[in-house]
């Protein structure tokens, strides 16, 4: 059987559950709260955006990696029977294209 409790053990059992619930609320009550909500979407947006910004700067430092792999020698000597070709192509389509913004212009 259960022991009986006097009024005060009860009365100090009731406050400190309303102390509780209290806390409890409060909690509640910045959680819900507008700049608590905003907060962590700002949060939660400018860590996604971190995270595909990392990633892009990692893709774009691997594709700069490969470029290079295919321009240079292991050695660090530059590949002219790459880079030549690669080199005319760019200068022909610049001149393409100050030629086609020249007629476009006329």
């Amino acid at each position: 059987m259960a022991e009986a409790r006097t009024p005060a053990q009860i009365e100090a059992d009731i406050v400190r559950r309303r102390q509780e619930l209290a806390v409890t609320l409060d909690e509640i009550g910045v959680r819900l709260h507008p700049k608590t909500i905003m907060g962590d979407a700002k949060a939660a947006t400018a860590a996604a955006v971190d995270r595909t910004a990392g990633r892009a700067y990692v893709a774009a430092q691997r594709a700069v990696s490969d470029v290079r792999m295919q321009l240079v020698s292991e050695d660090g000597v530059p590949r002219l029977e790459r880079i030549v070709p690669v080199a005319l192509i760019g200068v022909a389509v610049v001149g393409l294209l100050a030629l086609s913004a020249k007629r476009r212009r006329s």
